[in-house]
Parts: C-alpha cells; sequence; structure tokens
C-alpha cells in the first residue's frame, strides 16, 4: 500500500511542479494591498507543502528594513511589493537575507520591477521543469531515497555556486572614493 501512496505523492509533485507558478506581471492585483491582504496573498504565488512556512507581517516588515523590499506607500503595497516579496519567498529557501539582497540588489540596478520580475518567474519555470522532467526520467528505476540525495546534493552545488558568483560581483562593485558621498 505504500508503495502506491508514494506514486501518488510523485505524481501530486510532479503536477505541481509542471503546473504551479506565480501569477504574471499583469495578473498581481492593480490595486495597493494592505499588509494583511499581502500576507494571505502570498502563499498562493509558490508551491507549498508545510504550512509553517508562512510569510508574517514581522517578516515583511523586517524585509523592509533590511532594503530587501521597498518601502510600503503609507500602509499598502503594490504590485512591485508583491514582485519582490515572491522572490524573497522562494529565494529564502536557500539563501541568507544579505544573498538575498545582494541578488535582488544587482537585478534591480540593471531592471525595473516589471522586467525583472518577468524574468525570475521565467527563471522560476525552466528550474521547476527541469526539476519535474528529472523526476518524470527517474520514476522507473531510482529509488526515492537516491534521488532525494541527488536534488539535494545539486541544490548544494548550485548554492555554492551561487555564493561564488555573488562574492565576485561584490568584489568588482565600484568602491566609493575616500572623502567623497
Amino acid at each position: 500500500m505504500s508503495g502506491v501512496d508514494d506514486q501518488g505523492r510523485q505524481a501530486e509533485l510532479l503536477e505541481r511542479l509542471r503546473k504551479e507558478r506565480p501569477v504574471p506581471w499583469d495578473n498581481l492585483p492593480d490595486i495597493h494591498l494592505y499588509m494583511d491582504q499581502v500576507v494571505s496573498y502570498l502563499p498562493r504565488q509558490l508551491i507549498r507543502f508545510d504550512e509553517d512556512e508562512q510569510l508574517t507581517s514581522a517578516m515583511i516588515n523586517n524585509y523592509s528594513k533590511e532594503g530587501l523590499l521597498p518601502r510600503a506607500d503609507g500602509k499598502k503595497y503594490g504590485r512591485t511589493h508583491l514582485a519582490h516579496l515572491t522572490a524573497i519567498c522562494a529565494l529564502k529557501q536557500v539563501l541568507s537575507v544579505r544573498e538575498i539582497k545582494a541578488v535582488l540588489s544587482v537585478k534591480g540596478r540593471q531592471e525595473g520591477g516589471e522586467e525583472f520580475y518577468a524574468r525570475f518567474c521565467d527563471v522560476l519555470d525552466r528550474a521547476l521543469s527541469e526539476t519535474a522532467d528529472k523526476l518524470a526520467g527517474e520514476n522507473g528505476g531510482t529509488e526515492l531515497s537516491l534521488l532525494a540525495l541527488e536534488l539535494a546534493l545539486s541544490s548544494y552545488a548550485h548554492k555554492l555556486a551561487c555564493q561564488r558568483i555573488l562574492h565576485v560581483l561584490h568584489e568588482n562593485e565600484p568602491k566609493p572614493e575616500k572623502g567623497k558621498s
């Protein structure tokens, strides 16, 4: 019976990896939302299996204080805030707040909110699709525990590469001249 349950769970995971995506920029709410509305909206943006992964208003305030998220317009949040929060919620699964800030600041200097969000969604779509393809391809022979190990080690390797790239980017940033602001 357990094998049937495992196959059902794997099929559900595969389907969610293939289909669930954040909404495109034009489908983000075009009205400003209050904090409680943002907190209830964001869980729909990313695949989640654990209810303990809730975004809280304190987290949003901290992201804003840390410079990860633009300040609210009064007490209201718009598309740019939702786009940034979607990216932050995905990235926080593998990066520290400092690393997320580096990723967002590099992209933020080069692109506006809509362009950044479109690129984020495109990269996320490719990553989820590649993972789904890997799961579908391994369906026949690989034990789930070995597949989990492979995915975990792949995540480790990707994280190492990301951290090194961020370090190199930081080293290459122009340094402010002494005595000048």
